[in-house]
């Protein structure tokens, strides 16, 4: 069983910046596709953004595409979301999502369903 930690979320202004980060507890993310969705009150979770296994693909959904980068570090287990240019509709609870995969794939998966594993999620909040 595979466990996801979120961190670093919090409140900023709008045009602002945060990075949050995700820690997983299995020996590698070699073999994951790591994703990011998020989800607002009285909304759908929705995908934000993902990394193959192999870490050579991402994905962006278009709302967030040239604000906001996902990054990892095999060493350290972690996946990062760096956001940049906050607006107020990007505030929601995010989660991290972890995919098993075929070692260094280059699977990119947007949608929730394939998903196995998930964090507790981290709350952003951005202010006007």
């Amino acid at each position: 069983q595979v466990q996801l930690v979120e961190s670093g979320g919090g409140l900023v202004q709008a045009g602002g910046s945060l990075r949050l980060s995700c820690t997983t507890s299995g020996r590698t993310i070699s073999n994951y596709a790591m994703g990011w969705f998020r989800q607002a009150p009285g909304k759908e979770r929705e995908f934000v953004t993902a990394i193959s296994s192999s870490g050579a693909n991402t994905y962006y959904a278009d709302s967030v595409r040239g604000r906001f980068t996902i990054s990892r570090d095999v060493a350290k287990r972690t996946v990062y979301l760096q956001m940049n240019s906050l607006k107020p509709e990007d505030t929601a609870v995010y989660y991290c999502a972890g995919r098993p995969t075929p070692y260094y794939s280059n699977e990119v998966p947007t949608t929730r369903e394939l998903y196995n594993y998930w964090g507790q999620g981290t709350q952003v909040t951005v202010s006007s």
